[in-house]
């Protein structure tokens, strides 16, 4: 240790009790400046922090759908030969794949071309409106793991009873149901019995009118096979029961047939929602990066604004730590106002958007601790080259220029 005993007790030092109202001198002078410098890491942070908590909240509503869904649903649908020729599945078709090993449910469906729907008889036969009417059966509703939102499903039967989509219902008008619904279809006349909740991976469901198949054999004559199976699986088994669908509904010409699973469509929207976040996530990180550039140059500003500070400070004993640690503390409070902020900032645009689309708030913990930390870290290098400049200011040459 060098130096008289006398040296060592009048040397200068920075209590830790005196660094953040040292740190802050500046700032509560500079207030509009300051304002300005933590509004550029507070809109950084913000970004980061709502682009995280928006993907996260709608990843969790599409995740959702997809429990409620399930993805072990299956689509068998008739298609075309190598010639172009269409190929209709055989009428043994769901019965055979009810056979296969991991199949839980088989719900056969058909849909009737040479039949519409109106809401009476009285409009003109063209504006079919996109309206099908499709055959089908009772175990539609539990294999789909659909519901009925008013009246009752059908059954068996070839009474001339219809139950319509959502989609459907909405379109012809038919709100609430009654003994005297009915619509035209066929051109007959049909008692509405049901209309049906939205079935969000089956969307021709929705713009259908369902009927059974009896009634279509026997009312509408329709003597042709199902040209859409809906298949339920063990979900343990979804990928062993895809690869023998084909084969099973129609052995006579297996590559006719399509095979599909509905719930590849959400899987692809979550993925793209995800891929998103990361793209805006990265146009954060960018604005983030500007507000630090903003502290900088608000440092070394301030550095160059108060070198008359520096130097009489330096002349009455501060060391050059003592400086450095001044300005460095300055910058983190900077960082941290602005952090502090963003991060309120981005949880509240996250609650506002999530709650106007319907879903449920969901911010990561990571994203709140993570914006936070990732603006001091920030601040700390924006403000390290102005704190170590103005700690290399000799007293002498900081008095002769800071006038």
């Amino acid at each position: 240790m060098t130096g008289t005993r006398e040296d060592r007790l009048w040397r200068s030092r920075l209590r830790l009790g005196d660094v953040i109202p040292t740190g802050t001198l500046g700032l509560r002078f500079r207030r509009v400046r300051t304002a300005l410098s933590a509004l550029g890491i507070a809109i950084g942070i913000a970004s980061m922090v709502a682009v995280l908590g928006v993907t996260e909240s709608s990843s969790a509503q599409l995740l959702g759908r997809l429990e409620a869904l399930g993805t072990n649903l299956l689509t068998v649908v008739s298609g075309s030969n190598l010639g172009g020729t269409e190929v209709m599945l055989p009428d043994e078709a769901a019965a055979m794949i009810r056979r296969v090993p991991g199949v839980l449910g088989v719900a056969p469906t058909a849909r009737i071309s040479d039949a519409n729907v109106y809401r009476n008889d009285r409009i003109p036969l063209g504006q079919t409106g996109g309206l099908t009417v499709r055959a089908g059966d009772e175990t539609l509703l539990e294999t789909l793991r659909g519901s009925v939102m008013a009246g009752h499903f059908m059954g068996a039967g070839p009474a001339p009873v219809t139950v319509l989509g959502r989609d459907m219902a909405t379109q012809l008008g038919i709100a609430r149901l009654d003994a005297d619904t009915r619509v035209w279809l066929g051109g007959q006349w049909f008692t509405v019995i049901g209309i049906l909740n939205t079935f969000p991976l089956q969307p021709e469901i929705d713009r259908s009118a369902l009927i059974s198949f009896a009634a279509a054999r026997e009312r509408l004559g329709y003597t042709g096979a199902p040209s859409r199976i809906y298949v339920r699986t063990d979900p343990d088994r979804v990928t062993e029961v895809s690869q023998v669908l084909a084969a099973t509904a129609n052995p006579a010409s297996p590559f006719s047939v399509r095979t599909s699973r509905p719930s590849d469509a959400l899987t692809a929207q979550l993925a793209v929602k995800q891929s998103a976040g990361v793209l805006f996530l990265g146009l954060g990180g960018i604005a983030l990066l500007v507000g630090a550039i903003g502290i900088a140059n608000v440092m070394v500003i301030s550095v160059l604004e108060r070198r008359s500070e520096i130097g009489l400070r330096r002349t009455l004993g501060a060391t050059r730590r003592h400086i450095a640690v001044q300005f460095l503390t300055e910058s983190l409070v900077l960082a941290t106002l602005g952090g502090a902020c963003g991060v309120l900032i981005g949880s509240a645009v996250t609650a506002v958007l999530a709650l106007a689309r319907g879903w449920e708030p969901a911010i990561p913990p990571g994203a709140l601790s993570g914006g936070f930390g990732v603006s001091l870290v920030a601040g700390a290098i924006a403000g390290l080259y102005p704190a170590l400049r103005a700690a290399r200011l000799s007293p002498t040459d900081a008095l002769r220029t800071g006038g």
